[in-house]
């Protein structure tokens, strides 16, 4: 074929693919800007009108137009007004008791006033919606977001009006063969807008993004970015750290891209010392304020660093969900909840399960002096042979790390959890996202949680394809629950497939409820507190012979609401795994963790 008639080829191909975006009207969320707390924004939070869509009928309805009678013989069968209300940010589950197990559509609807100013633009910017979120301004869509727990933003520089306008979301939870987290998982499915909404507004050209954090393996020298947004991208950039007098400028590209490189002598974010540095970043157009603090991990041989120094992760596994309301989990005060129970059992670190969690709970947790594990939603039966689920991982991906990437206390992220080798694609897919994973964050640790491994006379056989690309060697293994012991606990041995990685027990226990005294204590089926304890206690025993062993998290820290629970008298569709009650009552295995983890 001549060259002339493969670019003619070409060209054919290209139009017949925008010819199809066209038709199709795809118009996909922006991914959002970072630190909105230091923009300027005016909050959509509060009560939002609602319209229930159990049948899905209100696409063909076109909601969003909010039709009204025209003459006396129209009628139209919907409206937002005289609907039920809800708070926004929070689950539509817990508000309304006859959407307790909803999963489908439900419509919200938002009016605010705006007075657009010159040479300004605008964005609404969602922290997140769980699952599949489809946004109309004053009656047009101006796009669609996929994916429950990570923020996502649209310009509406040209929508929006002088006075009043309407916007309308379609929110939808069910559950999608290809999504992420697929059709079966054990946490309930929480819809709605979930985290805050604001208005924001920035100058033509804005600081979109950017990464100040030490290289790995330094302590005093920092590698990063700024990227800026807009028209005018070709501008002088500055850093500023006044505690520490240090000041550093630099030329962006006309990409809006600006490298940064410098040296500061600065106290290390610890454990025992949170240590943070007001960090102002600035360029011609913009600035915004963060809060940075800044520290190394890494792994040596088979164990964890932190500055330097060997730690031990004493974790805990959290959902987001406050246990007291039944609900999703979203403010500050959830957070501030949730990170003070693991600190009293002696925690250092949290696993944020199996999903990227609010930014409060971030926040606070590097606040407080607590390390962050951070997860993808990539849960068990995941089609990895479906190229668009590919797909979705790598944005979930990117939208994870962009949004927590300058959170010090953010050391590890697990990019799946219990999927199998022989699942078609999966190691393929996993491996590449761990490379794509490794090119945007060189800073952090990355695991992938397994459970496949064998249990046979005594002894655990550790092998799983996904290892090599892994930091950190992370297992799931419920010894004394789903499976029997076979031997005494503390003669249980080990053969790892990577010898000399570190090795992480990342969810272990049983379930219990907390004051159940009836039936034989020796027996599972009894749901008995002692059982429970007595699984810790074994467990405790074995990790003296797990070799390389740098941390444990037991499952988990409150019981939770989960639908696949049935036990009509113990569950009551509760996942009983809890150190903790949903009351926030101590089970006698929280005595046994607590002592461990105070002897660490």
């Amino acid at each position: 074929m001549s060259e002339k008639k493969e670019i003619t080829l070409l060209y054919k191909w290209i139009g017949m693919i925008l010819s199809m975006l066209l038709v199709a009207d795809i118009t996909y969320a922006q991914t959002a800007m970072i630190n909105v707390a230091s923009r300027k924004a005016i909050s959509l939070n509060g009560e939002w009108n609602v319209i229930l869509d159990p049948t899905g009928i209100g696409e063909w309805r076109q909601i969003w137009l909010e039709n009204k009678a025209k003459s006396k013989t129209d009628f139209v069968e919907y409206s937002f007004e005289g609907s039920p209300t809800l708070k926004v940010p929070g689950d539509f589950n817990s508000q309304m008791p006859e959407l307790t197990y909803f999963e489908g559509v439900v419509w919200y609807k938002k009016e605010f006033s705006c007075t657009p100013v010159k040479n300004k633009r605008l964005f609404i910017h969602f922290g997140a919606v769980n699952y599949l979120a489809t946004v109309y301004l004053n009656g047009k869509k101006i796009g669609s977001h996929e994916g429950g727990f990570t923020p996502f933003q649209f310009e509406i520089t040209e929508g929006v009006r002088s006075g009043i306008n309407a916007l309308v979301v379609k929110v939808d939870n069910k559950r999608l063969q290809n999504g992420l987290p697929g059709l079966g998982y054990d946490w309930l499915n929480y819809g709605g807008i979930t985290r805050d909404v604001n208005l924001i507004q920035t100058a033509t050209t804005y600081i979109e993004d950017y990464s100040i954090q030490l290289i790995k393996g330094s302590r005093k020298e920092v590698k990063g970015w700024i990227k800026l947004n807009g028209v005018n991208r070709e501008q002088t950039v500055k850093i500023q750290i006044p505690e520490l007098g240090l000041a550093y400028s630099a030329k962006s590209d006309r990409m809006g891209l600006a490298k940064l490189h410098f040296t500061g002598a600065f106290k290390l974010w610890s454990l025992e010392n949170p240590k943070r540095y007001r960090v102002s970043v600035e360029s011609e157009t913009d600035s915004i304020n963060d809060e940075i603090g800044f520290r190394n991990v890494e792994v040596a041989g088979s164990r964890v660093l932190l500055n330097g120094k060997v730690v031990f992760l004493k974790g805990i596994n959290i959902h987001e969900e406050n246990p007291y309301k039944g609900a999703r989990a979203f403010s500050k005060e959830d957070a501030i909840l949730l990170l003070n129970q693991a600190k009293a059992l002696c925690c250092n670190m949290v696993r944020l399960v199996h999903y990227p969690h609010n930014e409060h709970i971030i926040n606070e947790a590097e606040k407080m002096g607590l390390m962050v594990w951070s997860e993808l939603p990539v849960y068990q039966h995941i089609e990895f042979s479906d190229t668009a689920v590919v797909s979705k991982m790598d944005l979930m991906l990117k939208e994870m790390i962009r949004r927590d990437r300058n959170r010090c206390t953010v050391v590890i992220w697990s990019l799946s959890n219990e999927t199998y080798d022989g699942t078609p694609n999966r190691t393929k897919a996993l491996a590449t996202l761990t490379q794509v994973c490794r090119q945007l964050d060189s800073t952090r640790l990355i695991t992938h949680v397994t459970n496949s491994q064998s249990y046979n006379n005594n002894s655990f056989k550790v092998v799983d394809s996904l290892y090599k690309y892994a930091d950190i060697i992370s297992i799931n293994e419920y010894i004394g629950w789903y499976m029997p012991w076979q031997g005494k606990p503390e003669n249980v041995s080990w053969k790892m497939a990577f010898p000399g990685k570190p090795v992480f027990i990342s969810e272990f226990g049983g379930e219990a409820l907390f004051g159940n005294v009836s039936g034989a204590a020796d027996e599972a089926a009894s749901w008995r507190e002692e059982y429970q304890q007595q699984i810790y206690i074994n467990q405790l025993k074995m990790f003296n012979n797990i070799p390389n062993l740098c941390g444990v998290a037991p499952w988990l820290l409150f019981d939770y609401r989960s639908l696949g629970r049935m036990h009509p008298v113990y569950q009551k569709g509760y996942n009983r795994k809890g150190l903790l009650s949903e009351k926030g009552e101590k089970k006698l295995a929280w005595y046994t963790m607590e002592q461990y983890y105070k002897r660490k």
